[in-house]
């Protein structure tokens, strides 16, 4: 493992750990209203993509781990998943956008969007930054994933009790 890297294992441990669990629960909570949830291409393209956004730093935490990797390799890891997760929100902005469910209030996208793109563009300059061979993507990883972690808890909330309003 880099020097770079090593000092972060407790925390990737952590985040492995803490994201597995909050992503049952987000999977969970979606279940719940499942029904609601289907019926609207808006609600169900912003699951897919919070539960995206979570998962990519679950693994990322989890790749963070690997011995004897440098850090512009988990860099690149970094950027990989990040433009998988990318095609992932691409898809669910344009669905969010489109959506004609009754009820739906546009008015709120941008931030619907937001919620799930932010913690992508974090991950993406922390990958950059590794790439080049700069230790403070790391933090800049971390933030992303943290970032991510409170998006999906706010998306829960929705999951659970907003739909219902």
């Amino acid at each position: 493992m880099d020097a770079a890297l090593e000092p972060w294992t407790e925390f990737n441990v952590a985040i492995a750990g803490a994201g597995a669990a909050l992503g049952g629960l987000l999977i969970v909570a979606l279940s719940v209203n499942i029904r609601q949830i289907a019926e609207s291409r808006g609600l169900a393209a912003r699951a897919g993509a919070a539960v995206a956004a979570l998962i990519l730093g679950v693994v990322l935490a989890c790749l963070a781990l690997i011995p004897n990797q440098a850090v512009w390799g988990f860099g690149v890891e970094v950027l990989v998943g990040t433009l998988g997760c990318g095609v992932i929100a691409v898809l669910a902005a344009r669905a969010i956008v489109q959506d004609q469910t009754p009820g739906t209030l546009h008015q709120y996208d941008a931030g619907h969007i937001a919620s799930f793109v932010v913690p992508l563009v974090i991950f993406a300059v922390g990958g950059v930054l590794l790439v080049f061979g700069m230790p403070v993507g790391l933090l800049i990883v971390a933030l992303a994933t943290i970032v991510a972690l409170i998006a999906a808890v706010i998306f829960s909330w929705v999951a659970l009790v907003e739909i219902l309003r």
